[in-house]
């Protein structure tokens, strides 16, 4: 059974209207508003602690770069608007780092908490997985605490946290570093072509 299959036996009648797919160029101006929301009134759930909205032109150029390594890009559509979406990008550039990646997942404003996130992380691990990536991992603002238990309910456990190690709208914030192993993990020799 897949981490996708896993998390939809609890059934969530909220998003099942809800498309999750490979993004496109065409997603590029929603995908930037979402990320534009997060980054002008919070802090976001990447714990990125972004202040600059990114060019249109460079996300569509990083997409096609991700595509060439694998890496997944994905939205979650609904009635033809992206209310969210997700990528994995590598953890480090060094080789040694070669099988792990780390993953951001932006929901649009109107559609927090309403299951988004928990349609688009499971795909964001089997496509991973399926890429040959052994490790995930993912960086979380503390207070994010439906972010944390969506992580730990897909399997991701708390290796790091990193206290004060962000200064948005006049106050500190923390970190927490979570980690999941995809596939068969650190249970054999990875294959050699990534």
């Amino acid at each position: 059974m897949t981490v996708h299959e896993a998390a939809n036996r609890h059934g969530n009648d909220k998003v099942a209207d809800v498309v999750v797919r490979s993004s496109r160029d065409d997603d590029v101006n929603a995908m930037v508003a979402i990320y534009l929301h997060h980054i002008r009134v919070g802090v976001d759930a990447s714990g990125s602690y972004g202040f600059d909205a990114p060019q249109l032109t460079d996300l569509k150029q990083r997409r096609k770069n991700m595509q060439k390594r694998r890496l997944p890009h994905l939205v979650a559509e609904r009635a033809g608007t992206v209310v969210g979406y997700a990528y994995a990008v590598l953890f480090r550039k060094r080789p040694a780092y070669r099988y792990v990646v780390k993953h951001s997942i932006y929901v649009h404003s109107d559609h927090l908490h309403s299951g988004i996130g928990r349609l688009l992380l499971p795909k964001l691990i089997d496509a991973c997985a399926a890429s040959g990536y052994r490790q995930m991992i993912g960086y979380i603002d503390a207070s994010n605490c439906p972010s944390i238990q969506l992580h730990e309910a897909l399997g991701f456990r708390q290796v790091g946290y990193l206290p004060s190690i962000g200064f948005k709208f006049g106050h500190w914030t923390d970190s927490v570093i979570m980690q999941r192993s995809l596939g068969p993990g650190a249970t054999s020799q990875p294959d050699m072509w990534l």
